[in-house]
């Protein structure tokens, strides 16, 4: 049995930093443990352009610790009003490494999204010929459609017409959760990836319902069946390079979470890789972690495998129940468990 691993230096396809003093204060677990990270776009107000990416990113580098090499890969929030040269300038800049697509109210801070798929066609078309990267949150957002339907929904409804559409379009499909999802990447060609978080690979939707509400294990997208679950395991663990690591970590405060109407988002940032790698153990497949953790990312995104290395070692030991952010508490993901490995500082 290993005692230790050691992989390439991981990146982060897809998180949320918020701004401000909550930014400030978990820049640093995202750091500690990855070179790069996917930045989620939709702040108040949401990050349209390439000088309010530019201004965020360097918002966020003042926060990363000194001694550590971090690079936030910032991404443009689609809108119905897109201006298609902008973001083919920010990208031609080295600003912009993606766009997001936000289905208009699908998550937090969503309702500047896209409520018209038709409408983005001249922008999918220009980001196709200037080989942009989109990333998609992949859900419809009618009210009667069943919130654990969404997901397949879209694939049938939007997805698969873009995929078609636009042959040659690098598509992201973000934190996938269903084995609907996992089929539809399988059988799209080398150009269409997915994302999967540490709690879909950990929680089914008991765990937001059996015993009481747990606000804590809310995330958008939600939780699915266990039949789900195991089919994003399988997924994650089977050395496809058309998957990769991306937490959707997003920090809210305790009492936001604890509120009559619960935010959405599960902060994994402290303890993803040691979470990630407890599924991977579980699943009898170490040696193809640091294919998840560390190259199918870049390679997708056609950026460079980091040189530097992190160790993890078999040690036991407890997550916090509760941490500190923007003088705020926060409930980790985790919170109170015992995971079994541990990275090495």
């Amino acid at each position: 049995m290993a005692e230790t691993l050691t992989i390439r230096r991981p990146d982060d396809w897809h998180l949320h930093f918020r701004d401000g003093d909550m930014m400030r204060d978990v820049v640093p677990f995202t750091a500690r443990q990855f070179a790069r990270a996917i930045v989620m776009p939709n702040l108040t107000p949401p990050v349209t352009d390439s000088a309010s990416a530019a201004a965020y990113r360097e918002r966020i580098l003042s926060a990363v610790p000194d001694g550590i090499d971090f690079m936030p890969l910032m991404t443009c929030y689609l809108t119905d009003d897109t201006d298609p040269d902008d973001l083919a300038r920010g990208a031609a800049e080295g600003i912009f490494t993606a766009a997001k697509l936000y289905p208009a109210n699908a998550t937090t801070n969503s309702a500047f999204g896209v409520s018209d798929m038709a409408r983005l066609d001249p922008v999918f078309a220009r980001m196709e010929s200037e080989d942009i990267v989109l990333c998609i949150h992949g859900e419809v957002t009618e009210s009667h459609i069943d919130i654990f339907d969404r997901e397949a929904e879209f694939i049938e409804r939007h997805l698969r017409r873009i995929v078609r559409d636009f042959s040659k379009l690098r598509v992201v499909f973000e934190h996938i959760t269903t084995s609907e999802a996992v089929d539809f990447v399988l059988e799209c060609g080398p150009n269409v990836a997915a994302t999967i978080t540490p709690q879909h690979l950990h929680i089914n939707r008991n765990a937001m319902l059996v015993g009481g509400i747990r606000p804590h294990a809310y995330c958008l997208p939600v939780a699915k069946r266990e039949q789900h679950r195991l089919a994003l395991r399988k997924a994650a663990t089977s050395g496809s390079p058309k998957f990769f690591l991306g937490t959707d970590s997003a920090p809210h405060p305790r009492h936001a979470k604890e509120s009559a109407c619960g935010c959405a988002g599960i902060f994994n940032a402290p303890f993803a890789l040691e979470s990630y790698l407890a599924v991977f153990e579980e699943e009898d497949a170490l040696e193809h972690f640091e294919g998840f953790a560390s190259l199918n990312g870049p390679a997708f995104y056609k950026l460079p495998i980091n040189k530097a290395t992190v160790t993890l070692k078999r040690e036991p030991h407890k997550v916090p129940d509760m941490l500190t952010a923007a003088g705020e508490d926060i409930v980790p993901f985790h919170a109170g468990e015992t995971l079994d490995w541990k990275l090495v500082d």
